[in-house]
């Protein structure tokens, strides 16, 4: 059974421990999920004037496009547990000029924000890696005005997301790592139909929305991709971390054989990703 505590502080030094990776893989992330992002938004519908919260912002990609769509007069509160991410979103909203931002650690399951204090919430893979994300989806629920919305993005299922399946479902079929529980936090914790539905009305909403998006992820090569994830994740860098030279060689000939159905003609991989996409009324 999940210890949630011990689960909050671990994932917090994991996500302070990756914030320089994922802001050096910013570029990459930003424009494969670029449709991600404007699903997002479209369903968000932000107006000049209101207040947007996004929790778990990682850089941020997401928050700062809509903070240019809610000027003049609006304002984004960009949050998120990790300090060190916290610290790359105002990078790089200084690197774009935009002025109409407050970047602040807070931790989604425990807003600090007054009730009915903002027009819109959004969350970008962020609820469904939380150890309580029915607490945190009726605290997004308090502080939202009437008529508010949160819209967030969950994994779809793992098949469908061989970007990030592929060296997970290998290290688990060489025992490198271990089953997730079922029902714990994780990238696909949201992955079942029907499950963001249940714990969005369970919080309270209501004209609930959900779709799906697909999109894909390019890299140079196989290895580039890993390259790639070992920067974003600290539990895949611990868990390589003791293989011998021989199993290191193994396991990424398995991957690389996973992902050969993807691979270009110039030895390039498009790996294909679908995710959900979810909005629900205050």
């Amino acid at each position: 059974m999940l210890n949630a505590d011990e689960y909050r502080e671990d994932a917090l030094r994991r996500w302070e421990s990756a914030a320089a990776g994922w802001e050096k893989r910013r570029p990459v992330f930003q424009r494969a999920a670029q449709p991600v992002s404007m699903a997002m938004i479209d369903l968000l519908g932000p107006q000049p004037g209101q207040t947007v919260v996004e929790l778990a912002a990682g850089p941020a990609d997401t928050g700062l496009l809509i903070a240019e769509l809610v000027q003049p007069g609006g304002r984004v509160i960009i949050t998120d547990a990790a300090e060190a991410m916290v610290e790359a979103a105002e990078r790089r909203a200084e690197e774009l000029g935009i002025t109409n931002v407050e970047a602040r650690p807070m931790d989604a399951e425990w807003i600090d924000l007054d009730a009915a204090s903002v027009d819109g919430v959004v969350a970008r893979w962020g609820y469904m890696l939380l150890a309580d994300p029915e607490s945190a989806l009726r605290d997004t629920r308090r502080v939202l005005k009437q008529g508010g919305k949160v819209v967030l993005a969950a994994w779809h299922d793992p098949d469908a997301n061989p970007w990030l399946s592929a060296i997970a479902k290998e290290m688990l079929e060489r025992g490198h790592a271990d089953h997730s529980p079922p029902g714990e936090p994780g990238p696909f914790a949201f992955s079942e139909p029907g499950t963001i539905e249940r714990l969005l009305e369970s919080a309270g909403f209501d004209e609930i929305v959900v779709d799906t998006v697909d999109f894909s992820f390019s890299f140079e090569s196989t290895d580039a991709h890993w390259d790639h994830q070992l920067d974003l994740s600290t539990r895949l860098r611990d868990q390589v971390k003791g293989l011998s030279p021989a199993e290191h060689t193994a396991l990424r000939d398995g991957i690389d054989a996973r992902l050969a159905d993807h691979r270009q003609a110039d030895g390039s991989v498009e790996l294909p990703a679908r995710t959900w996409v979810a909005a629900g009324t205050a």
